[in-house]
């Protein structure tokens, strides 16, 4: 066999590396590293070596640095010119245009048995047995970051379903109706059970239905796009505005859009208002094209789902129409311990849940705040540390107004009975 030199990469060589990938891959394709890893790397210039034999490159070790610290992404080798010594050559000169670079450490991740482990252990690495990679993909693209930009959306951070205090009952039920199946798709389709595409929520004001919204695609670990009517209608018109926003949103690989206080948007249709019967025709033709693809979630909120047109809540538009109420004694309890907690504060979470009846997530929220606030004051003024008791709480909580009325949470009962579909 023919002698073969190693030479630094030139930008000539990039073809003839990416068909060597192919040809040298000799276990898991799937390795830490991608193909497109290794192409930015080279169209970097970041060192890299190939060996060349009759005027033919086969074998490529290529890296990239970081700071003081690189990585070996790659180390290919034509099948016919393995265990000569060449993989073991190549590191040794990639070494050197490492260490000229700035890198102090070099590390490689392979998976077991691919091209160029033994190389490296001939190279003086040492393999740290008992380590367990791990990797998340990231659901937004730089494409979708710029689509996500012109929306005025979002990628919540993590955690948001978690830190959900109360509100078990609801809870529960959007985790097995949502999330679970969109978030094991594969699973779901087993069983045959199809994802969710579109949903209601519908509620007394303040009860957290723009908070589950966030906190599903939290969980979900996808794009958060709100759409407000109010703005909307600036867009010349409102019909206009809510095609364009929807055919941006159909750019998004994964979304979930929210749209709160929809019956702004989809309220009753009047023959004697034409404007408001092609805004709620445009948001019906929108909701179609928005469920021809997988990846995406609709969740629109309303107060009064009586208000809703008819057919904005037909089967096939939306898949559930989840009522979320005001929290039980349980959870207004979960809500009131979570409050304490965070204030350092010792009181009597049973007898403030049965005195909060009546009260939303935002009221109990509301009344934690001031309490705080009033301490925090206290503290203060005096020089010494604070903390609030049970009666803080109760004092406050009689001073404030429930946003849930009795009438309200008979109209609650009701609409549940009438429209809910879970």
């Amino acid at each position: 066999m023919a002698g073969w030199h190693v030479r630094d990469f030139s930008p000539d060589d990039l073809e003839a590396i990416v068909r060597l990938d192919a040809e040298g891959a000799s276990a898991d394709p799937s390795g830490v590293f991608r193909l497109s890893d290794v192409v930015a790397a080279l169209q970097g210039r970041h060192p890299t070596v190939v060996a060349v034999a009759d005027g033919r490159l086969v074998g490529a070790a290529v890296g990239r640095v970081e700071g003081d610290r690189a990585w070996i992404l790659r180390i290919s080798l034509h099948p016919s010119w393995r265990n000569l010594g060449m993989g073991s050559a190549m590191l040794a000169a990639l070494e050197r245009r490492l260490q000229a670079a700035g890198a102090t450490t070099m590390a490689a991740v392979l998976p077991e048995g691919e091209t160029g482990s033994a190389a490296l252990h001939h190279s003086g690495f040492r393999p740290h047995p008992g380590l367990t990679y791990f990797e998340k993909a990231e659901a937004v693209t730089a494409q979708d970051s710029a689509v996500l930009l012109s929306l005025g959306g979002v990628v919540p951070p993590t955690g948001l379903w978690e830190k959900l205090a109360g509100m078990a009952e609801e809870k529960g039920l959007i985790e097995r109706r949502l999330v679970l199946p969109l978030a094991h798709p594969e699973m779901a389709a087993e069983h045959g059970v199809e994802p969710p595409q579109a949903v209601v929520l519908f509620g007394p004001p303040g009860t957290g239905k723009s908070t589950f919204a966030k906190a599903v695609a939290s969980r979900l670990g996808w794009p958060f796009v709100e759409l407000f009517p109010s703005r909307l209608a600036l867009e010349d018109g409102l019909a206009t505005g809510l095609s364009r926003r929807f055919d941006q949103v159909a750019q998004l690989e994964h979304v979930l859009v929210f749209i709160d206080e929809v019956e702004e948007v989809a309220s009753v249709r009047s023959e004697s208002d034409p404007v408001s019967v092609g805004v709620v025709n445009e948001l019906l033709k929108s909701i179609v094209r928005f469920r021809d693809r997988d990846g995406r979630l609709l969740i629109c909120a309303t107060n009064n789902v009586a208000t809703l047109d008819p057919a904005f809540l037909r089967h096939g538009r939306f898949d559930y129409v989840l009522p979320v109420g005001p929290p039980d004694s349980e959870a207004r309890g979960a809500l009131w311990d979570s409050y304490l907690a965070r204030a350092g504060a010792e009181a009597d979470t049973a007898v403030l849940a049965e005195a909060s009846e009546g009260f939303t997530p935002a009221d109990i929220a509301q009344a934690a705040r001031t309490v705080a606030q009033s301490v925090f004051e206290r503290t203060l003024a005096s020089g010494h540390r604070a903390h609030p008791a049970t009666g803080d709480y109760l004092q406050t909580i009689r001073r404030t107004r429930p946003t849930v009325t009795t009438e309200m949470a008979l109209e609650f009962a009701d609409q549940t009975s009438r429209y809910g579909r879970t």
